[in-house]
């Protein structure tokens, strides 16, 4: 289960948590990855602006929080940067420091007096592990040299790792920091590309067109993974069944032969709730979501799974396709998708307004080595939007030089894409977490979706297939019987939708008469 944490200072993963983990773990597993402990000016919260604290004392589900969830917190931006360089003194969160009348807390805003601070200095060092994992250690002061010393800003001189290296050994541990990037040509979707549902792009499309795509936003694709036709028998027959030396077939080498899946169909888009803010690197901030899970139980229920994401931008100009805060979260997204750094046919889909005023989408994957950096939070969002920073303790080699940032385009792969009319749902009712927008979602707007029931040969259940007024019915109605009953009448609309449930609804909507 992995945690997000966006920070003043750039967004933060934890993992090894489980539902049952506590909010304190969070701290503790920050403290443990990143090998110091840092002064939070604003304790964790579930809300951006600080006013519903995460409580320390509960477990995540109790607080609503599941795989990918995003929480905030300020932090002190020296404490940060002292840890990563290594000469910060350490934060002792059990002392009183605060004129002896309240024990600090690390979740608390304190301010460390360092004269106070009677430890030994404390730094950070990377160290290979004998698996050739890389793990995070405090060392005291008198235990590690300068930096200068270091085999990496950030890590331990050589001989505090190991008295001696063979060439071959330092080169492995060195190949173990250094990236040389690779444009990936071959994307993970197949030739159909993605296809997005008309109706939902355009609502989208839409909403931007109200603020003139002035206000970046993001939204969730729902749908599937198509895969392509089987192989004709005779390629099937013409492939080898195993590995081969010299012609000879290598016994136990059975090769598995698996299609790439051929078009990701977009059925629906859901916008969670966000707040516009052009400060933010992604030009919004994520807000907790106390839907999430419904949203994706009744996707599940449909057929559906999260697919991608989209989002909206202002113009750029030519080239500038991605910036380095939108790489990182494709990346993320698709570690997410994937159950970590593995191929997986998850796409990005971005929206904007040319200067002729034409409105495009267009349709992206971040490559495997890209998932892979992001993962060892070896990329960073730098001023140049343009580029991502590479970490300092790591070495990024471009077009044969080392380069300090990456040119975003080298980690996107473009993908078609394409439109479709989805045939199982619409998209009328109104979208939900949408602020300055005319059409909201209430009972009256569910009456006037539904009275169409019996004319231009709609009828109930038809209507009822909208992904964003089953999210809005998840309000009232119980996710376990009733909206299981719903559903299946939707995917195969030769199962009566019981006249109990259509009964319930328009009494719901205020509908009158027959429907």
């Amino acid at each position: 289960m992995i945690i997000r944490i966006r920070t003043n200072v750039g967004q933060w993963r934890v993992s090894s948590l489980t539902p049952t983990s506590l909010g304190q773990d969070i701290l503790s597993e920050i403290a443990s990855t990143r090998g110091h402990t840092i002064i939070y000016t604003q304790p964790l919260s579930l809300d951006p602006a600080g006013h519903q604290p995460l409580n320390l004392e509960q477990s995540l589900q109790e607080q609503n929080l599941t795989h990918g969830s995003m929480i905030y917190c300020r932090v002190d931006p020296s404490s940060v940067v002292a840890a990563a360089g290594g000469g910060a003194g350490e934060f002792d969160a059990t002392n009183n420091h605060n004129n002896g009348n309240h024990p600090a807390n690390v979740n608390d805003s304190v301010t460390v007096p360092t004269e106070t601070v009677t430890k030994p200095t404390v730094q950070t060092k990377r160290r290979i592990l004998p698996d050739g994992s890389i793990s995070i250690i405090e060392v005291e002061e008198g235990d590690v040299n300068a930096d200068a010393k270091s085999f990496r800003k950030g890590m331990l001189p050589l001989r505090s790792m190991k008295m001696q290296w063979t060439l071959q050994e330092f080169v492995e541990m060195d190949n173990k920091f250094v990236f040389k990037i690779q444009q990936q040509k071959e994307r993970w979707v197949g030739s159909g590309g993605v296809s997005l549902d008309q109706q939902s792009a355009q609502d989208f499309q839409s909403y931007l067109t109200t603020f003139a795509f002035q206000r970046q936003r993001f939204g969730y694709l729902y749908g599937k993974f198509i895969d392509e036709e089987p192989d004709p028998q005779e390629v099937v027959d013409s492939r080898p069944k195993k590995e081969t030396l010299f012609g000879t077939e290598l016994p136990d080498t059975e090769i598995k032969y698996t299609a790439k899946n051929k078009m990701v169909l977009v059925e629906a888009i859901y916008e969670p709730p966000q707040e516009a803010n052009p400060d933010s690197a992604e030009g919004f901030i994520a807000l907790e979501d106390p839907t999430e899970e419904k949203v994706n139980q009744l996707a599940s229920m449909l057929g559906l799974k999260r697919v991608g994401w989209i989002f909206g931008h202002p113009p750029r100009e030519a080239g500038f396709q991605m910036s380095s805060a939108e790489v990182i979260m494709a990346a993320e997204l698709q570690i997410e998708a994937a159950d970590g750094v593995e191929e997986t046919p998850f796409v990005t889909v971005k929206v904007t307004v040319g200067d002729d005023g034409n409105v495009s989408f267009e349709a992206f994957q971040v490559s495997k080595q890209c998932m892979e950096m992001v993962a060892e939070e070896a990329l960073e969002v730098g001023e140049n939007p343009g580029f991502c920073n590479v970490n300092e303790t790591f070495t990024a080699i471009q077009e044969g030089k080392e380069s300090r940032t990456v040119d975003n385009n080298f980690f996107l792969t473009v993908v078609p894409i394409q439109q479709h009319t989805s045939e199982m749902l619409v998209s009328d009712f109104p979208k939900a977490n949408r602020d300055h927008d005319v059409r909201q979602q209430t009972h009256d707007e569910m009456k006037k979706q539904l009275q169409k029931s019996g004319s231009a040969g709609w009828t109930f259940v038809d209507l009822l297939a909208d992904f964003n007024l089953l999210i809005y019915l998840s309000k009232f109605l119980d996710m376990e019987t009733d909206l299981v009953k719903i559903c299946q009448s939707i995917v195969d609309r030769d199962v009566p939708l019981d006249d109990g449930y259509k009964l319930i609804i328009a009494s719901m909507a205020g509908l009158d008469g027959s429907y």
